[in-house]
Order: C-alpha cells, then sequence, then structure tokens
C-alpha cells in the first residue's frame, strides 16, 4: 500500500509538446491521404497517379477491399482516431491518450507492412497513396516508440 502512495504522489513526466505535434501532423497527413482514397473509391472515379503507374492496380485489386468496405477507409479511421486522441491530450494532458495513441501506432505499422509486401510481391504494383500510407504509418509508429522509450526511461521531459 505505501508504494501506491509513493507512485500517485509522483509528478508526471510532460510529454513534449513537439512530439504531441508531430503525431498530430503525421496522422493529419494519413488522415488526408486514406481519405482521398476512400472518397476515390466510392465515387469510381481513378486516381491520378503521376509518379508510378501502378495505383490503379493496387486499388482495383482484391486486397484493396474487406467485403465492401475500402481499406482505405479503416486507414482513415485509423488516421482519424490517432488525431482525436492526441487532440484529447492535448485539451486534458490526460498522459492515457497519448499512451494509447503511442501504442495504436504498432497494429497500423504492422498493417501497412503487410499492404506493402503484397503490392511488393502479390500484386507486383506500388501506389504512390499507398506509399504515403506507409511511410506515415511508420512515422506514427516510430513517434509511439519514441514516447513509449521515453516513458519507460522516466525522464522528465
Amino acid at each position: 500500500m505505501k508504494n501506491l502512495e509513493i507512485s500517485s504522489t509522483k509528478p508526471l513526466a510532460v510529454i513534449p509538446r513537439w512530439l504531441a505535434l508531430s503525431f498530430l501532423s503525421v496522422s493529419f497527413i494519413g488522415f488526408l491521404d486514406a481519405t482521398y482514397l476512400t472518397v476515390k473509391y466510392y465515387l469510381g472515379t481513378p486516381l491520378n497517379c503521376s509518379i508510378l503507374e501502378g495505383c490503379e492496380t493496387v486499388t482495383a485489386s482484391q486486397y484493396a477491399t474487406i467485403g465492401s468496405i475500402p481499406v482505405a477507409l479503416l486507414g482513415a479511421i485509423y488516421y482519424l482516431a490517432i488525431f482525436l486522441l492526441i487532440i484529447v491530450y492535448l485539451d486534458t494532458k490526460r498522459e492515457g491518450a497519448m499512451t494509447f495513441a503511442a501504442r495504436f501506432t504498432i497494429i497500423g505499422f504492422l498493417v501497412s507492412l503487410w499492404f506493402l509486401y503484397l503490392q511488393l510481391f502479390v500484386i507486383k504494383a506500388i501506389c504512390l497513396y499507398c506509399m504515403v500510407s506507409v511511410l506515415t504509418s511508420t512515422l506514427l509508429f516510430i513517434l509511439g516508440l519514441i514516447l513509449i522509450r521515453l516513458k519507460k526511461l522516466d525522464i522528465k521531459l
């Protein structure tokens, strides 16, 4: 019981503002990217893919949907959830929201690796917008690792 008293009176480490703002910026970019793909899917219009030629091949593949739901929509929901968790943290300073977001990035990173594998080795085409998603989910994962590591080291920030 004494340990609980000590830990409850211990001041919480403040999460650096740059880390929270980085989470916010990267998740917003991911949200815009995934939302663009989702809108294009529901409108049935072709993607403007000027650098790489594989956008249509990837987004029309059997891996682009789960049932009738485009995976881009799931990505948009994922990025929006991260974004909102960081807004909650910035508004309330509840570390739990930021910690949950950091841990949640593990799922996004693993899913992105899976879709990268599919593009490279199964579909054999690369979608520029999908690569933006891979980049943003990887950056979020790295930011999440930084946060988790700082909290584990109990560094006063």
